[in-house]
């Protein structure tokens, strides 16, 4: 072999748009890890502060934010427990991305007793072993706060989302 079967003929154009494909990973990277640290810090601070009682129950902490984040709908909370009627009250189904959440709350003089979930995503085992985490710590924590203002779950971030809402339309039926 001659070394001349080895030479590499420079193209100015290909290593330019080499160079501008390196910047903008780099660049998009960079804007991206941004945007997370701001999202993640204003989440994280909040997290901290509104999960210490979940952490502290014995169970998996939740004060860890996962990679995503989901701004957290609006939730109500209920001006006093005895505001609610008593019976048993369905939530709306509510599309959580990997299936539905639905609950059922049960009002017994004035203030919630129980709350069951009807719908879940559970097709996956992965769903069903976080939902198998996540949904006593949403139900007993309704329970305790009297509202569907409950905190979100790390890593049930759907679910618990899911959960505020489903829980909050039957609270609204049970204001009716």
């Amino acid at each position: 072999m001659s070394r001349n079967q080895f030479r590499v003929t420079s193209d100015p154009g290909r290593t330019i748009r080499k160079l501008l494909l390196s910047a903008f990973v780099v660049i998009s990277f960079a804007a991206y890890a941004a945007y997370e640290r701001l999202i993640g810090a204003s989440a994280a601070s909040a997290a901290d502060s509104s999960f210490a009682s979940t952490s502290d129950a014995g169970g998996p902490s939740t004060s860890a934010q996962s990679g995503k984040s989901v701004a957290a709908p609006p939730v109500s909370s209920a001006p006093s427990s005895s505001a609610y009627k008593d019976g048993t009250f369905q939530g709306q189904a509510i599309d959580a991305y990997y299936g539905l959440v639905q609950v059922q709350v049960s009002i017994q003089g004035g203030s919630i007793q129980s709350v069951q979930f009807l719908q879940y995503p559970n097709d996956r085992r992965t769903s069903v072993q976080i939902n198998s985490i996540a949904m006593p710590y949403l139900q007993q924590e309704a329970i305790q706060a009297q509202s569907a203002n409950v905190n979100i779950i790390s890593g049930a971030t759907l679910t618990s989302e899911g959960f505020q809402m489903s829980l909050q339309s039957a609270l609204q039926a049970a204001h009716n």
